[in-house]
């Protein structure tokens, strides 16, 4: 159903089972659904977060300033990146990385165009280094990317199984959306994404399909069209 797809991954989606840094056997997970994908010839891109290493702002130090802070959270999305490309490269998909901030010796500057390229030779590319700015999350860097790159849908994988009026692990009532518009999950106060990535999909076409990342085949079941998680549009 859909043809070039960015998928967002948290940096939480890196730990497993450990307290921090990467895990072996999450980061294999995740590489076993993406060559399940990459079975279909889809143009895949990828954003992911560092929180797994470092939190950026959110850690809220006293006395490191908040663009620092920032920064930092930066660099751990290009070390997560790293790892998920070796991972990748392993077992045969060819991915490069496209960084935000420069850092020449172990990533390309980021190019969009650049970057097309790569997705239309059958290349996955890895957009690292959030949007190269301090104050934005890594939701705003994949909203961002995904319009940049033309998109047809952006998959954010989550630990539950799409969006609720409650934290389900909290509240057992909380109920499922099955679709969602940006308005109505901005006037809900859904912590889907913050309001500057919501921004952006309201200015744009853009399709996000929240889902559970750890049920097997549910990034190719996203991409196929089935009705999983929780559709948000327009």
């Amino acid at each position: 159903m859909y043809k070039r797809v960015l998928l967002k991954l948290s940096g939480e989606a890196f730990l497993g089972k450990s307290s921090s840094g990467v895990d072996e056997k999450a980061l294999a997970g995740i590489v076993n659904e993406i060559k399940k994908v990459k079975k279909l010839k889809v143009e895949l891109a990828i954003v992911v977060g560092g929180g797994n290493i470092w939190r950026g702002g959110q850690q809220k130090i006293k006395i490191i300033n908040r663009v620092t802070l920032d920064y930092m959270g930066m660099l751990a999305t290009i070390m997560n990146s790293l790892a998920l490309r070796d991972a990748l490269e392993n077992v045969g998909i060819e991915t490069h990385i496209q960084s935000a901030i420069e850092v020449g010796k172990i990533t390309e500057p980021l190019n969009i165009n650049s970057a097309v390229q790569h997705l239309r030779k059958g290349r996955i590319i890895i957009f690292a280094g959030g949007t190269g700015n301090p104050y934005f999350t890594t939701d705003t860097t994949a909203v961002l990317r995904a319009i940049e790159i033309s998109a047809d849908v952006l998959l954010k994988g989550t630990q539950v199984d799409g969006v609720y009026t409650e934290d389900p692990h909290k509240n057992l009532r909380a109920k499922k959306f099955s679709h969602l518009t940006f308005m109505s999950a901005i006037k809900k106060h859904l912590k889907i994404m913050d309001t500057t990535a919501f921004s952006l999909c309201l200015d744009s076409d853009l399709v996000i399909i929240v889902f559970n990342l750890y049920k097997s085949g549910n990034i190719l079941n996203a991409i196929k069209g089935k009705k999983i998680g929780t559709l948000v549009t327009k």
